[in-house]
């Protein structure tokens, strides 16, 4: 999970590449993360974006940990689907759509 300002948002997913001069990602908005859950448990198609972070706007990069009984946002989804995210963010997959998947639209960086 990665922390952004300027402006402030947050995005998980999984990191396709960490370079000085940004962070590049396959993944969704941590605020449609619900949204994300209702749509695979549907069977909606999904894509995740592909997105890239110039460094001067991450404030924090997080591993996806659980924090003592709670569950990561990894572990809740694949409770919820019964799918792994990782191999659904995989950058294998950011390009493909299937019908178990769900179409997020991409996040632009607004730097």
């Amino acid at each position: 999970m990665v922390t952004l300002g300027n402006p402030r948002d947050k995005f998980w997913g999984r990191i396709l590449a960490l370079a000085q001069e940004g962070l590049s990602m396959s993944g969704i908005e941590l605020a449609s993360f619900e949204d994300l859950v209702v749509m695979v448990k549907d069977g909606e198609s999904f894509s995740p974006a592909v997105v890239f972070f110039p460094m001067h706007r991450i404030e924090r990069i997080e591993l996806d940990l659980p924090d003592g009984s709670l569950p990561s946002l990894s572990q809740r989804f694949s409770a919820k689907t019964g799918l792994n995210p990782a191999a659904l963010l995989s950058s294998a997959g950011a390009g493909r759509k299937t019908d178990d998947q769900a179409t997020v639209h991409p996040v632009r960086d607004r730097a």
